[in-house]
């Protein structure tokens, strides 16, 4: 086994009981379970910087709508969702985030699963049984195919086997989550690890700002880019802001691919790590069924009890609006997150053979997801 870079474990939330780098931002899932009574008190600077980040963006938003419409002047119209990523994005890269945020900042993802699921309020259940039924049917046809080109690019830049696993599931299903619910699985040197999440985390910055530009390019619906940016874009977060940007429509559909997408971690986990515990490189499953549960995103859960809540008409209109409006405060503190832990240094600086598996296999998976949409829409499946 290769030795680590306590450097790069460093860089990217990995506690390394040796040396920690100065800009450290624990990883959301270690940030979950550091959040015990005694140390919730580290979090709130943190959660207090996040939400400051995020109402500057809504201030930004609202005094570009003011200066356009008022004073008639020349101002970029842009939505408090980019705000908060740019204004997130100058903090990490020029000011850096001080030790006393980091663990408030590590909670953004917390953020994000409560806005999904008080999003599950603007959906009826026939909404999310039609839709998220043609999700998970569109799914299944891109991890079949994310996996098995991933696996092919992996082997043909000759990248470690278990570096290709990962990316491979990171790729398919829900970005860095998925890696680091493998990472325990499979047993894969630390390094492979941080070095999938920088590729994960390269590619969704990059789709932030080409999958709008395509979306518009080709003058697409709300729904059909929603659609097409939850199965596409890897890491939940870079893919709600994704969809997020292109309008509010269009990141609900998002949420709903998403949350489709993110279902099938189990399953392909537990594939991989069945896999390499036949090969000994890994601890053998025993229960497989309660291995399937740990995995399980439970938000997904509390997404769909709250649209079949909204459905069976259990809330009043103003609380649905209520609702609505208490999951856009959720987000605002997540998008801003998503630019604080993007360190532009660290997503360049882990070599060209991963990140051009990612990107070759992101380009296919595009591809392959624009077509299942569009094919979906010209065949009447969508409403």
């Amino acid at each position: 086994m290769r030795e680590s870079h306590p450097s790069a474990l460093a860089r990217h939330g990995f506690e390394d009981t040796r040396t920690m780098s100065t800009q450290t931002i624990p990883m959301p899932i270690a940030a979950e379970a550091q959040l015990k009574p005694t140390s919730l008190a580290a979090t709130l600077p943190g959660i207090a910087l996040l939400f400051a980040i995020g109402l500057l963006a809504k201030l930004l938003e609202h005094v570009g709508v003011v200066l356009r419409t008022q004073y008639r002047l020349s101002f970029p119209q842009i939505e408090y969702v980019l705000w908060a990523i740019l204004l997130g994005l100058v903090v990490s890269n020029t000011l850096g985030v001080a030790a006393v945020f980091r663990p408030g900042v590590a909670t953004y993802e917390l953020w994000l699963k409560l806005g999904i699921v008080l999003v599950g309020a603007r959906f009826v259940l026939q909404d999310v049984l039609h839709i998220g039924g043609l999700s998970l049917l569109l799914v299944a046809v891109e991890l079949v195919l994310s996996l098995t080109v991933m696996t092919l690019l992996g082997r043909i830049f000759r990248l470690p086997p278990k570096l290709t696993s990962l990316l491979a599931i990171g790729s398919s299903i829900c970005g860095v989550t998925a890696i680091m619910a493998a990472q325990g699985a499979i047993d894969p040197d630390e390094e492979d690890t941080t070095t999938a999440i920088a590729a994960i985390l390269t590619l969704g910055a990059i789709a932030l700002v080409t999958f709008p530009a395509i979306g518009h390019l080709l003058r697409m619906s709300q729904q059909a880019y929603g659609m097409w940016a939850g199965l596409a874009v890897d890491n939940t977060a870079e893919s709600i802001v994704t969809g997020s940007l292109f309008g509010q429509d269009a990141g609900r559909w998002t949420i709903l691919a998403k949350t489709a997408r993110s279902s099938f971690i189990g399953f392909v986990v537990l594939g991989y790590a069945v896999y390499w515990a036949s090969r000994g490189q890994a601890a053998v499953v025993e229960h497989k069924a309660l291995f399937l549960w740990q995995k399980f995103p439970k938000f997904i859960l509390g997404f769909l009890a709250i649209s079949v809540l909204a459905t069976a008409g259990f809330f009043t209109k103003g609380q649905l609006g209520s609702l609505s409006s208490l999951s856009q405060w959720a987000f605002l503190p997540a998008f801003a997150g998503v630019g604080l832990r993007t360190n532009l240094k660290d997503l360049v600086g882990q070599g060209w053979r991963p990140l051009a598996v990612g990107v070759l296999g992101e380009i296919f998976i595009a591809i392959i997801t624009l077509g299942l949409v569009f094919w979906s829409y010209n065949h009447g499946v969508t409403r």
